[in-house]
Protein backbone atom coordinates (compact mmCIF):
# COMPACT_ATOMS: atom_id res chain seq x y z
CA UNK A 1 0.00 0.00 0.00
CA UNK A 2 1.22 3.49 -0.86
CA UNK A 3 2.00 5.45 2.31
CA UNK A 4 3.28 8.94 1.66
CA UNK A 5 5.14 11.16 4.13
CA UNK A 6 6.30 14.65 3.24
CA UNK A 7 9.18 16.58 4.76
CA UNK A 8 11.24 19.67 4.08
CA UNK A 9 8.75 22.45 4.59
CA UNK A 10 9.54 25.52 6.64
CA UNK A 11 9.87 29.28 6.74
CA UNK A 12 12.01 30.98 4.14
CA UNK A 13 12.44 34.50 2.83
CA UNK A 14 11.36 35.48 -0.65
CA UNK A 15 14.02 34.47 -3.14
CA UNK A 16 15.09 31.55 -1.01
CA UNK A 17 15.03 27.83 -1.68
CA UNK A 18 13.50 24.71 -0.16
CA UNK A 19 13.53 21.07 -1.16
CA UNK A 20 10.55 18.97 -0.29
CA UNK A 21 10.78 15.20 -0.06
CA UNK A 22 8.06 12.60 -0.19
CA UNK A 23 8.86 9.09 0.91
CA UNK A 24 6.67 6.07 0.37
CA UNK A 25 7.11 3.83 3.39
CA UNK A 26 5.08 1.15 1.64
CA UNK A 27 7.57 1.20 -1.24
CA UNK A 28 4.82 0.46 -3.75
CA UNK A 29 4.60 3.77 -5.62
CA UNK A 30 7.44 3.21 -8.08
CA UNK A 31 4.96 2.56 -10.90
CA UNK A 32 2.76 5.51 -10.03
CA UNK A 33 2.56 9.05 -11.26
CA UNK A 34 3.63 11.25 -8.35
CA UNK A 35 2.61 14.83 -7.82
CA UNK A 36 2.76 17.82 -5.53
CA UNK A 37 -0.42 19.71 -4.78
CA UNK A 38 -0.54 22.83 -2.63
CA UNK A 39 -3.32 24.54 -0.75
CA UNK A 40 -2.67 28.21 -0.06
CA UNK A 41 -4.34 29.53 3.08
CA UNK A 42 -8.01 30.10 2.38
CA UNK A 43 -7.78 29.00 -1.23
CA UNK A 44 -8.45 25.93 -3.32
CA UNK A 45 -5.95 23.20 -4.01
CA UNK A 46 -3.58 23.80 -6.89
CA UNK A 47 -1.66 21.17 -8.80
CA UNK A 48 1.97 22.27 -8.72
CA UNK A 49 4.00 19.54 -10.42
CA UNK A 50 3.89 15.88 -11.39
CA UNK A 51 6.24 13.23 -12.72
CA UNK A 52 5.50 9.98 -14.49
CA UNK A 53 6.60 6.66 -13.05
CA UNK A 54 9.90 6.60 -14.96
CA UNK A 55 10.53 10.33 -14.96
CA UNK A 56 9.94 10.55 -18.69
CA UNK A 57 7.11 13.05 -18.42
CA UNK A 58 6.76 16.04 -16.15
CA UNK A 59 4.12 18.65 -15.56
CA UNK A 60 4.37 22.08 -13.96
CA UNK A 61 1.74 24.69 -13.37
CA UNK A 62 2.61 27.92 -15.16
CA UNK A 63 3.36 29.90 -12.01
CA UNK A 64 6.27 27.63 -11.00
CA UNK A 65 7.84 26.89 -14.38
CA UNK A 66 11.53 27.72 -14.36
CA UNK A 67 11.62 27.86 -10.55
CA UNK A 68 10.50 24.41 -9.37
CA UNK A 69 11.87 21.01 -10.38
CA UNK A 70 10.25 17.68 -9.62
CA UNK A 71 12.34 14.51 -9.59
CA UNK A 72 12.16 11.00 -8.24
CA UNK A 73 14.46 8.25 -7.07
CA UNK A 74 12.61 4.96 -7.41
CA UNK A 75 15.41 3.08 -5.65
CA UNK A 76 14.52 5.12 -2.57
CA UNK A 77 10.79 5.37 -3.32
CA UNK A 78 11.14 9.11 -2.91
CA UNK A 79 9.96 12.13 -4.87
CA UNK A 80 11.47 15.58 -4.54
CA UNK A 81 10.36 19.11 -5.27
CA UNK A 82 13.20 21.58 -5.56
CA UNK A 83 11.81 25.07 -5.11
CA UNK A 84 13.99 28.03 -6.06
CA UNK A 85 13.33 31.76 -6.07
CA UNK A 86 10.37 31.29 -3.77
CA UNK A 87 7.66 33.93 -3.64
CA UNK A 88 5.13 34.73 -0.92
CA UNK A 89 2.37 33.38 -3.15
CA UNK A 90 4.08 29.97 -3.03
CA UNK A 91 3.10 29.69 0.64
CA UNK A 92 0.73 26.93 1.62
CA UNK A 93 0.49 23.31 2.66
CA UNK A 94 2.18 21.08 0.12
CA UNK A 95 0.81 17.59 -0.31
CA UNK A 96 2.44 14.65 -2.03
CA UNK A 97 0.04 12.48 -3.98
CA UNK A 98 0.04 9.42 -6.23
CA UNK A 99 -2.10 8.06 -9.02
CA UNK A 100 -1.83 5.05 -11.29
CA UNK A 101 -2.01 6.84 -14.66
CA UNK A 102 -0.82 9.80 -16.73
CA UNK A 103 -1.70 12.62 -17.25
CA UNK A 104 -1.92 13.86 -13.66
CA UNK A 105 -5.15 15.08 -12.15
CA UNK A 106 -5.98 16.18 -8.63
CA UNK A 107 -9.22 14.24 -8.88
CA UNK A 108 -7.45 11.02 -9.89
CA UNK A 109 -4.89 11.08 -7.11
CA UNK A 110 -5.75 8.09 -4.96
CA UNK A 111 -3.09 8.44 -2.28
CA UNK A 112 -2.17 11.51 -0.26
CA UNK A 113 0.33 12.47 2.38
CA UNK A 114 -0.59 14.68 5.33
CA UNK A 115 1.23 17.69 3.97
CA UNK A 116 4.09 19.95 4.91
CA UNK A 117 3.79 23.70 5.46
CA UNK A 118 5.78 26.15 3.36
CA UNK A 119 5.81 29.79 4.40
CA UNK A 120 7.56 32.39 2.30
CA UNK A 121 7.98 35.78 3.90
CA UNK A 122 8.27 38.97 1.91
Amino acid sequence: QVQLVESGGGLVQAGGTLRLSCGDSGRTSNNYTMGWVRRPLGKEREFVAAISWNGGSRYYTDSVKGRFTISRDNAKSTVYLQMNNLKPEDSGVYYCAAQDRWPPSVHDMGYWGKGTLVTVSS
